[in-house]
């Protein structure tokens, strides 16, 4: 199962967990708050910087940010997200600095929530928490 690290207060980010669950043709993908205690404990366990604005993706054994993560997902996802994964054909320093500026906005543009986004109902097999 590949796992997905996210903050949980970003509305942005909840909104990302929503549309990956809801086209996650396989069940590929399981989820964790960065702050939760599950997204804490494999931040030790891979010793995952946490100091960048971030998605995580925990895929095999391999760790994956920022732009990496974001398109190594969409692949993963139903029609019609994997057209993006080419992508990754680009440097990764412009892929990454969209990623940047993307990720240093989503609280002003998107809003926050004051706690983390609690599963309800047939999400919560999915979560970690």
């Amino acid at each position: 199962m590949n796992i997905v690290l996210f903050d949980g207060v970003c509305n942005l980010c909840n909104r990302t967990v929503r549309l990956i669950y809801k086209n996650d043709r396989r069940s590929k993908f399981a989820f964790a708050p960065l702050t939760g205690d599950a997204g804490r404990s494999l931040i030790e366990r891979y010793s995952i910087d946490t100091s960048a604005d971030t998605v995580v993706l925990i895929q095999d054994g391999t760790v994956f940010t920022k732009s990496d993560a974001a398109l190594r997902i969409a692949k993963e996802l139903r029609f019609p997200f994997p057209i993006l994964y080419p992508l990754v054909l680009l440097p990764r320093s412009l892929r990454d600095s969209v990623y940047d500026w993307i990720a240093r906005n989503r609280y002003n543009w998107f809003g926050k929530r004051d706690v983390c986004m609690i599963p309800e109902g047939e999400w919560k097999s999915r979560f970690l928490e």
